[in-house]
């Protein structure tokens, strides 16, 4: 009779192995490694292939691509403005802090979607309400702190 554990792993996995197999519980774990291995190899054989396109395509533009470096080819360009004095310019901070505060809650945003998914179930509505305002809070000290710090003052 075969061994009812490795009949219900078998059913999980959709092993189309006959239940004459199943009997040995050391053959169901070898089914279960080789299906959880399988999902790997799929990945990493993606993965491969991706990163063989992006090698071939930097490959053939490089071999194909005219190169006739000119003078006027290696002069700083930005915005159609011609470049006049030194390249180097002094730049305001605030304006990356800002921008970086700006990523951070855009990126911590993220997290509402799928919270207000799993908010809609009665079986976690209180658990997600409590963990979202942990959540609030967490936002709320780090914005207390930069404000602190003065990192918000425009000046």
């Amino acid at each position: 009779m075969p061994d009812p554990t490795a009949v219900a792993v078998m059913a999980e996995t959709g092993s189309t192995k006959t239940a004459a197999y199943a009997g040995n519980a050391g053959y169901a774990g070898n089914i279960v490694a080789a299906d959880y291995f399988h999902s790997y190899s799929v990945v990493g054989l993606l993965a491969a292939v991706g990163v063989l396109f992006v090698a071939v395509a930097f490959g053939a533009s490089r071999l194909l691509r005219p190169v006739v470096p000119t003078p006027e080819k290696l002069l700083t360009y930005e915005c159609g403005v011609d470049p006049v004095g030194e390249g180097w310019a002094h730049t305001q901070v605030r304006y990356y802090v800002y921008a970086f505060l700006y990523v951070i809650f855009a990126v911590d945003s993220i997290f509402l979607f799928p919270w207000a998914t799993v908010f809609a179930d009665p079986r976690y509505g209180a658990t997600t309400l409590v963990e979202m305002f942990v959540f609030l809070g967490f936002l709320t000290v780090g914005l207390l702190y930069a404000y602190k710090k003065g990192v918000l003052t425009w000046t």
